[in-house]
């Protein structure tokens, strides 16, 4: 009979050795423990994020949501914080699912399968079906649960989300929308030339191109579609010049997508907008000093494509953004890139506030203290990093 009360030392290489020991049946049993011990405190974590959920704690930190601050505090991804605080936020509605949660009982997933269908008042039943059925049989249920309140909800239920990093795009349509947009794809993906090999799903991928490149304004064909992508060419200013044969490892940089190749760049440059960041021989980019307070239009282009977002730890906002002065211009601060973030309406105000302070180097690293001196750093983009860490390297030797 298989023992299942080892002792497996808790930590490093001691551990890792004490596994590689056991035998299956004691690997399995360990699993099974472990994995209980996972979901048990995922449960606590849950109810003490629902909890902080509803004090609002997260504007002690200066965050604008549960969710973004769960993103900075505990570095999860945007989707995993997301899924966490909507569990946590209804947690305290829902005592049978969060308790067996808590006991180790159900997964994470399938409490958070169920979560936007689950009340007070089916809360016991969902709990039942949990701790018997699989996450895909209670994503089911859910969207039966879900089915009659979207028919009605109509367009208001509408939405269509960009992922950046996977270049995917998720859309919910009504009823009447979806069966025309469908309709309307398959139609043109049945006139996409293939030479029989190309899968379906590809063709109306090609399908969807075509009608969104037929749509831009004053195009008469896809042969004579301008696109509407923007690519920025980040160079040295004493290297602006086209070398025959030549091969650029990063050559450029496409809007939402990230470093793009040469032959990309030349591709794309044939039809769309070109943004051209140019460094001097020791990579600083566009130092105006104290010549003047605002900064430049090309400035404000570097500043976007070295943030791309609000600068502030935790935050993603894009829009409603503004060029700060880390040190201000009025007592000496210049209006030079390495001083300047970017940052959104709401944490603009935050910094301007009394007890809160930042100080750095927006090119390296910026360090921003809380009222209660909380510290929290933040860096550049990693694609800017990259780029202009190559270049540096490239002039020094």
């Amino acid at each position: 009979m298989a023992r299942t009360d080892v002792a497996v030392p808790p930590f490093g290489a001691e551990m890792l050795g004490a596994v590689t020991a056991l035998s299956n049946e004691e690997l399995t049993a360990g699993l099974e423990e472990a994995f209980k011990e996972k979901t048990a405190a995922e449960g606590r974590f849950l109810v003490y994020l629902g909890e902080a959920a509803r004090r609002e704690t997260f504007r002690d930190h200066g965050a604008t949501s549960t969710e973004s601050w769960t993103v900075e505090r505990f570095g999860v991804s945007t989707a995993t914080a997301r899924a966490l605080t909507r569990v946590g936020e209804k947690a305290v509605e829902l005592p049978h699912l969060v308790g067996s949660l808590c006991a180790g009982d159900v997964s994470f997933d399938k409490v958070r399968a169920v979560v936007n269908v689950a009340t007070s008042d089916t809360d016991e039943e969902l709990r039942d079906q949990a701790r018997v059925c699989t996450v895909r049989e209670l994503a089911e249920v859910a969207r039966d649960t879900a089915a009659p309140q979207a028919r009605t909800s109509g367009r208001s239920s509408r939405y269509l989300r960009f992922n950046d990093p996977l270049r995917t795009i998720s859309v919910q349509l009504a009823d009447d929308d979806y069966a025309e947009t469908r309709a309307s794809l398959e139609a043109r993906a049945k006139e996409v030339p293939s030479d029989g090999e190309t899968p379906w799903d590809q063709r109306l991928c090609d399908g969807f191109l075509e009608l969104i490149r037929s749509s831009v304004p004053c195009s008469s064909s896809p042969a004579t579609t301008a696109s509407r992508s923007s690519v920025g060419a980040p160079v040295p200013g004493a290297s602006w010049v086209v070398v025959s044969g030549g091969v650029t490892v990063r050559a450029g940089e496409l809007e939402h997508v990230g470093l793009i190749d040469c032959e990309t760049v030349k591709r794309i440059a044939c039809d769309a907008t070109m943004a051209v960041a140019v460094d001097d021989d020791v990579g600083h980019t566009m130092y105006e000093g104290r010549a003047r307070r605002f900064p430049s239009d090309a400035q404000r282009r570097e500043v976007m494509r070295r943030d791309r977002h609000c600068r502030f730890p935790g935050c993603t906002n894009k829009t409603f953004t503004n060029v700060h002065h880390i040190v201000p211009w009025n007592p000496g601060g210049g209006t030079d890139v390495p001083n300047l973030v970017l940052l959104c309406k709401h944490h603009h105000g935050v910094v301007h506030r009394k007890g809160w302070t930042m100080s750095g180097d927006a090119n390296e690293e910026l360090t921003i203290v809380t009222p209660t001196s909380g510290v929290m750093v933040s860096r550049p983009s990693p694609l800017w990093t990259r780029v202009t860490a190559s270049q540096r390297a490239g002039r020094s030797g």
